[in-house]
């Protein structure tokens, strides 16, 4: 609930939101506390699973497809399927909604012949699945290291100056991936604030050679800073997915009115039988329910939009480390691959 977070735990998810690796003596003294403060603050909060820094991969910098699935059962087998996706390593935001009887998740395949595989062969033969409808990721409005902290933070604009890191050159050309980057990666993964020294230690680099390309991994775009957040302690209650439909030629302007909505947490133009996926968190229904009537109603050309109150998260951004390999993956056929993009 909102009241077990006070302000400090909200103004430091802020400064965390705008450089997750900044060191506590530096957001201490822009919010006017001690450094053991800050780090006693994290600490808990990423115990309680509130407040985590996570390293995110974006896909398409590696040539990988995202997708929505909306994954249709039986009431009494939603969550088994949704439980068996979640331990997938490819899934990230497997979630109830619609009653209980749709799972909705997020699947990153490596190439076309992995989505082929996923969509066409290995999800419709789960026992129990009565449908898959799918949608590619083409564009994202908002979402990765664009984070709904930074629209609901209460920091000033000097305390975001003063936090803000030097921008970050961006490189061009493809990014290959080894051994190392991958465990590197990985690790990020569950702990985006893991010290140069522990990342060392794990993937048998050097301290500076783990600076060096987690640097080269940002500025390619590969590599980005994300924010895992219990929403309640902004006062949001209730998550709700759209699909909207928007003529073609009024879809860029949509999906960029709608990213700057407060409201939004991730938007993304997609393929499919909608064009347009919005992640909305607001503080209850009634708040829902004027965001329906107001901000979306006004959006230009849209002809259809579906809603799916979301009922129960099972997993969110990423794979717990060390977590158990999935028990359907005999039957699905999967094999491992690198940590999903939230």
């Amino acid at each position: 609930m909102e009241s077990d977070y006070d302000e400090l735990d909200r103004r430091l998810a802020h400064a965390l939101q705008i450089d997750g690796r900044a060191p506590f003596s530096t957001i201490a003294e822009v919010l006017g506390v001690s450094d053991r403060t800050i780090a006693r603050r994290y600490a808990r909060l990423r115990a309680a699973g509130a407040v985590r820094v996570l390293g995110g991969v974006d896909p398409t910098a590696l040539g990988a497809v995202q997708w929505f699935l909306r994954v249709r059962c039986a009431p009494t087998a939603a969550l088994p399927v949704a439980e068996a996706l979640a331990r997938r390593p490819d899934t990230s935001w497997v979630s109830l909604s619609s009653g209980g009887t749709e799972i909705t998740c997020v699947v990153r395949t490596e190439s076309e012949a992995d989505s082929e595989a996923l969509l066409l062969a290995k999800l419709p033969r789960t026992p129990r699945v009565e449908g898959v409808t799918a949608h590619s990721v083409l564009h994202a409005f908002y979402g990765g290291p664009d984070n709904l902290v930074g629209k609901l933070g209460s920091l000033d604009a000097e305390a975001i100056e003063r936090l803000r890191p030097p921008p970050l050159p961006h490189r061009q050309g493809p990014v290959r991936l080894d051994d190392g980057d991958r465990k590197l990666l990985a690790l990020l993964a569950a702990d985006g604030r893991a010290g140069f020294e522990e990342l060392a230690e794990a993937t048998g680099w050097s301290p500076t050679t783990v600076r060096r390309r987690m640097a080269e991994l940002r500025e390619h775009g590969v590599l980005y800073l994300d924010l895992d957040v219990d929403w309640r302690m902004f006062g949001a209650h209730a998550r709700t997915l759209l699909w909207l439909s928007v003529a073609p030629a009024h879809l860029e302007e949509a999906g960029r009115i709608l990213a700057g909505h407060p409201e939004i947490a991730f938007a993304a133009a997609t393929t499919g039988p909608t064009n347009l996926y919005a992640s909305v968190v607001c503080a209850g229904q009634r708040e829902l329910y004027r965001y329906l009537t107001t901000r979306v109603a006004g959006l230009p050309a849209v002809t259809h939009v579906e809603t799916a109150p979301v009922i129960r998260t099972i997993k969110r951004a990423s794979n717990p480390r060390g977590s158990a390999p999935d028990p359907v993956s005999r039957l699905n056929g999967a094999r491992p691959q690198s940590p999903p993009r939230p």
